[in-house]
Order: structure tokens, then sequence, then C-alpha cells
């Protein structure tokens, strides 16, 4: 299920240009647009569903889209602690209240880097690149990062 008005599902079937960290036949990843630092990466089930309230658990297809989504959510938490954040937060919204901006299900992985602390709120575009060398260098090491541990699990992929 898809919807022609929704960003990430226009980001799925390639109409918007992302750069992909990560991608399989139900999920998606990719570097966030305005960062909230360096290395900011958006996991999205290619499923339609805009909240996580939404995701069927009657079907398995739907099942298999989210356990896997969930799955990506947490390596690539991995893939930025080996050796390029020293932590990482796991962000998920539901509902423009909670600060969903994007009314598709998505996780933000946001890497943490020498010790600071997340304040609340969204600060989205406060780790910008300062150019598109070095915004291709983070996803092609977090790319990697990801390959490796997916391909040495055999869980998914």
């Amino acid at each position: 299920m898809k919807d022609a008005n929704c960003v990430f599902c226009r980001i799925i079937d390639g109409s918007i240009p992302s750069v992909k960290v990560y991608e399989s036949d139900n999920v998606i990843a990719f570097l966030d647009i305005n960062p909230m630092e360096k290395g900011h990466v958006l996991v999205v089930p290619k499923q339609h569903w805009r909240t996580i309230s939404d995701v069927p658990v009657d079907a398995p297809d739907a099942v298999r889209c989210a356990e896997e989504a969930m799955y990506i959510v947490r390596v690539t938490a991995k893939a930025l602690g080996e050796g390029l954040a020293d932590g990482t937060n796991i962000l998920q919204a539901n509902g423009a209240c909670a600060g969903q901006t994007v009314p598709h299900l998505h996780f933000h992985v946001i890497p943490r880097y020498g010790g600071e602390t997340l304040q609340p709120g969204w600060e989205s575009g406060a780790g910008k690149y300062k150019d598109d060398d070095e915004r291709d260098s983070y996803a092609t090491r977090i790319a990697d990062g990801i390959k490796k541990i997916v391909e040495s699990e055999g869980i998914f992929g």
C-alpha cells in the first residue's frame, strides 16, 4: 500500500532522491535531509502506515515488514556505534502533536558524539553537512557497517 502524496512513499518509489544506507524489499534507510547530527538516519518500512498503531498484526507480510524495520533500526544503531558515534538516540513519533511531521511510520536513529545530551524538542538541521562529500562519506560508512552486520547475522537481507 502506497500513498502518492506521502514524501516517504515517493522516496521509496524513487521519485524523490535520497542518500540510501540500506534497502530491501521491505525497508529503506537513508540520511535525514535535516539531520539533528551528522549521520542521522531514517528507517522507513516500505508499506505505508501512518503510525505504529496502524501496523496490522494479522497480516504476515506486514508483520515481516515491521519486524525487519525494527531489526534495521537496531543494526543502524550498532553500525553507528562501531567507530562513528559514541551513542545513539532512537526516536519515533505518532501524530502531529507528538512531533511526527511525515505521516508514514518511521524511526530516527540519531548518532551522539562527545557526550552531549539530546535536548527536548526537535532540532532539525543542527547536524548539517559541510558539503555533499562529507554527507556521502557518512552514508558510505553507515551503509558499510549495516551491510557487514546484516551479512554476519544472516537474519534479514
